[in-house]
């Protein structure tokens, strides 16, 4: 099972790595990518939307891996985890929102580098909520201890994505 779990693991993390590059527009040399691996032809827009269903998709394969679903639990479980996802996917369309501000914004003003900082919190405080939403639902199909492994594991993904995404976005200069 450890082996099943680490090449889920490894494969995900390989997307994951894979994410600053995809976020890449003219950047700097941490964030460039080579030619010939870019698409011509799509926009940053559906490099990123295509980022992002890899990455859903492999977030479950890891969350599948490493729970110990019963039969019974699996059948109530995914339809729970999908709103989940479906809900998780719209707070982080803000959060994609606001790293193409940041790349198309290399020049930022005091008011816009503030409304930025906030913005980013808000984001952050929304996953929170979400969580706590879902904490209850996930209760209704698995034990206390199932649904506070479901959401170390999904934490541990989500910070994994987003050391990724910052790490790919250049800090704001005084």
């Amino acid at each position: 099972m450890f082996k099943k779990s680490l090449a889920v693991m490894l494969t995900f993390s390989s997307s994951v790595f894979a994410a600053p590059m995809l976020l890449a527009q003219g950047g700097t040399e941490q964030t460039a990518q080579p030619a010939a691996a870019r698409n011509p032809e799509m926009t940053i827009d559906q490099e990123i939307a295509m980022m992002r269903s890899d990455l859903r998709s492999n977030r479950k394969q890891v969350i599948a891996a490493n729970m110990k679903l019963t039969d019974t639990e699996a059948e109530k479980f995914w339809p729970i985890y999908d709103q989940y996802v479906n809900e998780l996917v719209t707070i982080n369309n803000a959060k994609y929102d606001l790293i193409k501000v940041y790349l198309q914004n290399t020049n930022m003003t005091e008011d816009q580098a503030d409304t930025l900082a906030k913005r980013w919190v808000e984001v952050d405080a929304s996953v929170a909520q979400l969580r706590l939403k879902y904490i209850p639902i996930f209760r209704t199909v698995l034990s206390a201890k199932g649904t506070a492994m479901f959401f170390q594991i999904d934490r541990r993904v989500q910070m994994m994505i987003d050391l990724q995404l910052a790490s790919a976005v250049p800090l704001i200069q005084p």
